[in-house]
């Protein structure tokens, strides 16, 4: 059976330390079995925010709602205990004197026999079967991590919160122990509000981003509509490197040395940002040096001179001195391709993956 119900609410939840707002009036919602992530550059209110919702710090003004239920607002402030509320943190707070069974039985109340059987059933779920009475320090980060979490869901939490849980382990563990923790709380159709700083584990974890900047949601959606639709340049940046070209909006027109772009909504003489990606900008490789060979889709290309050229892996990243402003651009190429410094070449923009934006003041 479906609920129309949001697990979460939050509504118009400000903090504010000293003269310092942290959090000004931020709404969200989270359903059943969704996981959004709150995602935003340290310092952006969004830890703050997340402790509001535990329980375990106050808001100045809005209210936490939990399947309906106010459980904060200007009159009423349960205590994180009878919140229902999962919590996973950085440090993942094990009790160095338990042994992994009772660490993860914890919060667990009821038979005996009944305890056992779901700290083993998680466990199991997990691939910690068999380490019941392993301590905690004789546990990897990846493996702590996995009892953590089995720890936090035991007792059947309504709403997971879970702050830079994964920022501990090392890189070549974290995707492994990141699908694997998404996957167990999809099973258990718990509610998640995830907090990171990393827009790659909030694009691989995330139903829904919410971008917060100076303690405000600036943007919400979906990660490909946020990736593909940013609301504003800063927007853009955060997710991934950009190169930026500047103008001057005329009669919904704005010039540039790689043609005419397309800007309704700017008024006559207002400057213009269009952004593009590294991987979006082309270089014509078959015509080199000699000249442009303009194409609809790409518009008019405009020549730039190496001034690097790296291997990364995967793909080449080339950096460019354009000849017509000496403004520098950067380009990722798919393999090796790595051209000697000082080598002109004709550069094209994909204009169906350019954003245009007001300049920045």
């Amino acid at each position: 059976m479906t609920t129309s119900t949001p697990r979460l609410e939050i509504r118009d939840l400000t903090r504010s330390f000293d003269d310092l707002r942290v959090v000004d009036e931020v709404s969200l919602s989270v359903m059943p079995g969704q996981v959004t992530c709150l995602l935003g550059p340290s310092g952006c209110g969004k830890s703050t925010t997340l402790r509001i919702i535990a329980g375990v710090d106050r808001q100045d003004a809005g209210a936490v709602l939990i399947d309906g239920e106010v459980v904060s607002d200007a009159s009423r402030h349960l205590p994180p205990e009878v919140r229902g509320v999962g919590m996973m943190f950085q440090d993942f707070a094990l009790f160095p004197h338990l042994d992994v069974a009772q660490n993860v039985a914890f919060g667990l109340t009821g038979p005996r026999a009944a305890r056992k059987a779901r700290v083993g059933a998680l466990l199991a779920r997990v691939g910690l079967s068999g380490f019941d009475h392993k301590y905690p320090h004789e546990l990897s980060g990846g493996e702590q991590q996995r009892v953590a979490l089995v720890r936090a869901l035991a007792p059947g939490p309504r709403l997971m919160l879970m702050d830079e849980p994964f920022s501990g382990l090392d890189n070549r563990l974290r995707d492994g122990i990141r699908d694997a923790t998404l996957e167990v709380l999809k099973e258990e159709g718990t509610a998640v509000l995830l907090v990171t700083h990393e827009p790659d584990e909030a694009m691989r974890m995330a139903d829904e981003i919410a971008l917060m900047r100076a303690g405000r949601i600036v943007q919400r959606g979906a990660p490909y509509n946020i990736y593909n639709a940013p609301a504003d340049l800063a927007a853009a940046a955060f997710f991934s490197d950009i190169n930026v070209i500047r103008g001057r909006s005329r009669g919904a027109l704005t010039e540039t040395p790689f043609g005419a772009f397309l800007t309704p909504g700017h008024p006559d003489g207002a400057e213009v940002e269009i952004a593009i990606r590294p991987q979006h900008l082309k270089i014509d490789f078959d015509r080199a040096g000699r000249g442009p060979n303009p194409t609809p889709a790409d518009g008019t290309p405009a020549r730039g001179i190496v001034r690097r050229a790296r291997f990364m892996g995967r793909e080449s990243l080339i950096e460019f001195a354009m000849e017509f402003d000496g403004s520098v651009l950067r380009a990722t190429v798919p393999a090796v391709f790595l051209p000697k410094v000082g080598t002109p070449l004709w550069v094209m923009l994909r204009r169906d993956r350019c954003f245009v934006f007001p300049r920045r003041v």
